[in-house]
């Protein structure tokens, strides 16, 4: 297995240099702050994740104030508390963007968010205390409990509340690939296991978080 120090010269090369490529990392919330996040934040950068998929992140932005308005600053047990009616007056309100599944899941995640909450004090607890050498598992964990998480979303999700996570998006697919370190299908829960293995080993020779990990491996090939 090759070395990270050998990933991030390359990285180093393409950027120019070691303060570039500082500038240019996206860095994780310490633990700490995570769990002093109000859980109605967690549940909006949730559902503006899931509303961003498949549509360009600007015009989803530019309408977020008018769904923290419609979905009273995202308060869970105001959103829990949403009938099938209300979601359906929602999904038809021209200020909001009108997918009628997505405007559903904000429910639903709200009702699967509450669950946590109540079993261990607040979603930022909760996602604070998952040990980041087994974030696939958080992965798969979101993906069982919330509605439209699935794919890239859990991961863009965790990535966005500041959470330590890598991504496996096209670049660093391709980066694993040309680096020899792994090749093959990437979306099944093996694969997964698999690749958390190889984070874990540059983890552990770096000590740099996940976040930057990933991005710098796809910093270093053209």
């Amino acid at each position: 297995m090759i070395a990270f120090e050998t990933i991030e010269s390359a990285a180093l090369q393409r950027l120019g240099s070691q303060a570039e490529l500082e500038a240019a990392l996206v860095r994780p919330e310490p633990p700490e702050s995570l769990a002093m996040i109000g859980d109605d934040r967690y549940l909006s950068v949730m559902c503006r994740r899931i509303f961003r998929a498949g549509l360009t992140h600007r015009l989803v932005d530019a309408r977020w104030p008018a769904f923290e308005a419609a979905f009273e600053d995202f308060d869970l047990a105001a959103v829990s508390a949403l009938t099938d009616d209300d979601l359906k007056r929602l999904a038809a309100d021209e200020s909001l963007i009108r997918h009628r599944k997505k405007i559903f899941a904000v429910r639903d995640n709200a009702q699967a968010m509450q669950a946590i909450v109540d079993a261990f004090g607040s979603f930022g607890f909760w996602l604070a205390e998952w040990p980041e050498d087994e974030i696939v598992d958080l992965w798969a964990e979101l993906k069982k409990r919330f509605t439209q998480l699935g794919g890239n979303s859990g991961p863009a999700f965790l990535r966005m509340a500041g959470k330590d996570t890598f991504l496996l998006t096209d670049w660093v697919i391709q980066a694993m690939g040309e680096w020899n370190v792994y090749s093959g299908k990437t979306n099944s829960r093996g694969a997964h296991a698999d690749i958390q293995a190889l984070f874990n080993t540059w983890h552990t020779e770096s000590g740099r978080p996940y976040c930057e990990i990933s991005q710098i491996l796809a910093f270093s090939i053209d």
